[in-house]
């Protein structure tokens, strides 16, 4: 190997980073033993930042643009150094490239269900979901308090914990605002502007910015789902009769989906025909029953004849038994 063969692989003129896919986020150039060369081209393409660090201090950063690294444009990496104005040997740092633009199409959503209180409902457990964009707005926090001494820090590293965040102040949004589940349902951008505006700052302790928050769904369990479906039938229906009728009609498409095709439908509505009759006819033996176990209302006592008038003769008035033509006594006819 000749000397500038050896020359050049100890030396490093060029530092730049072409990105290859979406997923990562901050990348370490490899510069290992090699020494950055005074005078080095650094090239930072748009949507990216380039940090050069120190002994894993962060020091001098650099926008997009082609840049001269001379020690008057890398100020804090030459106070590090301790280095004069005028100093031009290589050196020795690290340079790490952050990918800025934004994270398009990220999701988040309740992994389990989370129970709050409704204003209408009692206590409930919901679901929501929905997606969320992002980009590295600070590096030198990012650096500091994320990526540290990776050699790539991609976006799959970072996710569940901003997912973490997010559904976290969900729930504490749900739990403080006291507002129905029905009218978040129905509030989805005016509930994804507010989880924004709260989890936002802790996305900016991170070194990140949130571009954007939407909820895409706020929903109930199954099992509660047809709870509430059933209710929301209920007042459709109305009355008990009505609603008999409509789980009659519900029963059809099911009873001929089943093996015997239209008899199992004729038998489905003659089942609900039946079911409607016998509900009436328990109702009619009630009522029946209820009559005959009433006692009848007592009868007015009808007057006891008032005793016979005694009878005695007109002309001596002896008392005679019972009416004659005659008295016994003196022979006086008798009226």
């Amino acid at each position: 190997m000749g000397f500038v063969d050896w020359a050049r692989k100890q030396f490093v003129d060029v530092i730049e980073w072409v990105e290859e896919g979406d997923e990562v986020l901050a990348w370490r150039f490899p510069v290992r033993d090699l020494q950055i060369q005074q005078g080095a081209q650094l090239t930072v393409r748009t949507s990216q930042a380039a940090l050069f660090v120190h002994e894993g201090r962060a020091a001098d950063l650099f926008g997009p643009g082609q840049h001269t690294i001379v020690t008057r444009n890398i100020p804090i990496l030459t106070d590090l150094q301790h280095w004069d104005k005028a100093f031009q040997s290589p050196f020795k740092s690290d340079v790490v490239f952050f990918s800025t633009r934004l994270r398009l199409d990220q999701k988040w959503g309740t992994s389990t269900p989370i129970t709050v209180r409704d204003a209408e409902f009692g206590a409930v457990r919901l679901r929501a979901f929905g997606i969320y964009a992002f980009k590295i707005a600070s590096p030198r926090t990012f650096f500091e308090r994320v990526s540290g001494t990776r050699e790539t820090y991609a976006v799959g590293d970072l996710e569940g914990q901003l997912r973490g965040m997010i559904v976290a102040t969900l729930t504490d949004h749900f739990g403080e605002s006291g507002i129905p589940f029905l009218d978040l349902a129905a509030s989805q951008v005016e509930l994804g502007a507010a989880i924004a505006d709260r989890v936002r700052p802790l996305f900016g302790d991170l070194g990140l910015a949130l571009d954007s928050l939407h909820v895409q769904n706020v929903s109930l369990p199954r099992e509660l789902q047809a709870r509430l479906d059933e209710r929301i039938g209920m007042a459709i229906v109305g009355d008990v009769a009505r609603y008999t009728h409509f789980q009659t009609a519900r029963s059809i498409p099911t009873a001929a989906a089943n093996e015997g095709g239209v008899a199992g439908a004729g038998a489905g509505l003659g089942a609900g025909i039946a079911m409607g009759q016998a509900m009436g006819q328990a109702m009619s033996h009630s009522v029946q029953a209820a009559a005959a176990t009433t006692p009848a209302p007592a009868a007015p006592a009808s007057p006891q004849p008032a005793a016979a008038a005694a009878l005695t003769c007109a002309r001596c008035q002896a008392r005679l038994d019972r009416p004659s033509r005659f008295c016994p006594e003196c022979g006086a006819p008798q009226g």
